[in-house]
């Protein structure tokens, strides 16, 4: 097998939201599309981008990653009528130093994502299942569990607006959402505390009072001694976890918080690499009997890197159950299916159309099922897949 094309493209997902750290009115998204030969001339072209809260990267797909992929010669066939993405991955790595994981992993994984579904598209299986028989003893999950992430801070919004978002979310068929928190604008993190405390009470009255329906996300913004202010206020709540509340390679305040804080902790979207994340795991003081992990492998080099990620997760005596993947894409949705993670993010209203999954799967309960189709599924996804078609 040979890879006869790669083409990219860089497309906007900007809008008017923000969370406590950043906000999307200028973000974009690579895209990419990688045809791939096979013996008796069969083709199969697999799709990738980024998720969101990463820019585009053409620059490095164009001067660095795309040409050493063409200068692959050939793919390793395997017996179930695809090829390993393995040996691409290491070519996009040739000369690469280590660490300095910042944006080149989101470029790579661009490509691996492509790869993925090229392979499986060749297989005529979708992804799910394939990496259910190459790597999971051909156990796949029935359904996947997900929950709606939302609740970012837009301009004019308040505590009404917010109950309303969520509102729809329940009637889209999710039992889990999460909400911004740690974003008030210009007050102090005294004053920020009382608001939001009023926006998740909102909430939890919308869900009945049930914690562990909610999931609250700080983005990164706090230091230590804030993240324990919030993190003694919001304990009384049992909320189903409190993400990301400090910078993501401040391992010791993470082990500080996590011996403040019993409730279940959350964080690794923005660790790129399976040495991050073994060093989130050596000193982040997390625990493996109820913190989530949430390492995004469109952002992390890719499928072959998070392979890597899982198996170092055993060896440490972590279950893949707590990996809940960020970006609410297919991707990591087939991932968590195949691989038996404990879930993926979901997006129902924002980051569109890279957000959500294919058109005709309803969420029951947030719970998703699978459809048997080649590949990732992006053309069941009506709108994603007009993004994708032009790179044809």
């Amino acid at each position: 097998m040979r890879i006869v094309s790669v083409k990219q493209g860089v497309v906007p997902i900007s809008s008017a939201i923000a969370n406590a750290y950043i906000d999307f009115s200028k973000m974009t998204a690579s895209v990419v599309a990688i045809t791939v030969e096979a013996e008796g001339g069969r083709r199969a072209t697999g799709f990738g981008f980024n998720s969101n809260g990463r820019y585009a990267q053409p620059g490095l797909l164009a001067e660095r990653f795309v040409p050493r992929l063409q200068e692959v010669g050939e793919l390793p066939a395997l017996p179930d009528g695809g090829f390993d993405p393995a040996p691409a991955w290491a070519a996009m790595m040739k000369n690469e130093k280590p660490g300095g994981h910042g944006e080149r992993s989101v470029a790579v994984g661009v490509l691996d994502m492509a790869l993925w579904d090229a392979t499986a598209k060749l297989a005529g299986k979708p992804l799910w299942r394939l990496l259910a028989d190459r790597f999971n003893g051909g156990a796949a999950d029935d359904t996947a569990w997900i929950y709606a992430a939302g609740g970012y801070y837009y301009p004019g919004k308040d505590e009404a607006a917010l109950v309303e978002e969520m509102k729809r979310y329940l009637g889209l068929g999710y039992s889990v959402v999460k909400m911004k928190i740690g974003g008030a604008p210009g007050t102090s993190i005294e004053a920020a505390l009382k608001e939001d405390l009023g926006r998740i009470e909102a909430v939890l009255k919308l869900l009945g009072g049930d914690g562990s329906r909610l999931c609250v996300d700080v983005n990164g913004r706090f230091d230590l001694k804030a993240a324990i202010l919030y993190g003694e206020a919001i304990e009384p709540y049992g909320l189903r976890w409190y993400e990301e509340p400090m910078d993501p390679l401040d391992y010791s305040n993470h082990a500080a918080l996590a011996e403040h804080y019993r409730g279940p902790l959350a964080t690794g979207e923005n660790l790129f690499s399976m040495i991050d994340a073994r060093n989130l795991i050596r000193h982040g003081g997390l625990r493996a009997d109820r913190d989530i992990l949430q390492f995004d492998p469109a952002l992390s080099y890719g499928l072959v890197e998070y392979l890597r990620t899982l198996d170092m997760l055993r060896l440490h005596g972590w279950s893949p159950r707590r990996c809940v993947p960020h970006g609410g894409h297919q991707f990591a949705l087939n991932i968590a299916v195949g691989l038996g993670l404990g879930g993926n993010e979901s997006y129902p209203e924002v980051f569109a159309p890279f957000g959500g999954f294919a058109d005709e799967t309803p969420v029951t309960d947030s719970r998703i099922r699978m459809p048997d189709a080649p590949g990732i599924g992006f053309e069941r996804k009506n709108d994603l897949y007009a993004v994708l078609k032009p790179l044809l």
